[in-house]
């Protein structure tokens, strides 16, 4: 699956089967749904997950807990927008899925 194929899933509203929990989160995000996205990632321990958790409490506006989780994740807080880090995720986690 490559990025194109993630983004038409999320738009038909389709999760694709087999994904990490860190992936299901960012298509869960992708989908507006912040609640359920964070719900995801909040009980793994692998480093995806912190990097994906750090950006979603970045989006939320919680930075001190958004370092504490890139800081988990061994990941720089990111500096650019949260769109494109949202890109950046989706297309590392596939990258590494494939």
């Amino acid at each position: 699956m490559d990025r194109k194929d993630f983004l038409s899933s999320v738009k038909d509203g389709r999760m694709p089967d087999g994904l990490s929990p860190a992936l299901r989160s960012l298509w869960l995000d992708g989908k507006g749904d912040w609640q359920r996205a964070h719900e995801e990632v909040q009980e793994e321990s692998d480093k995806d997950s912190a990097w994906v958790h750090a950006y979603l409490h970045r989006k939320e506006g919680d930075a001190g807990n958004a370092a504490y989780w890139y800081r988990n994740a061994g990941k720089p807080v990111f500096r650019g927008g949260l769109e494109d880090e949202w890109t950046t995720l989706v297309e590392t986690l596939l990258n590494q899925a494939s």
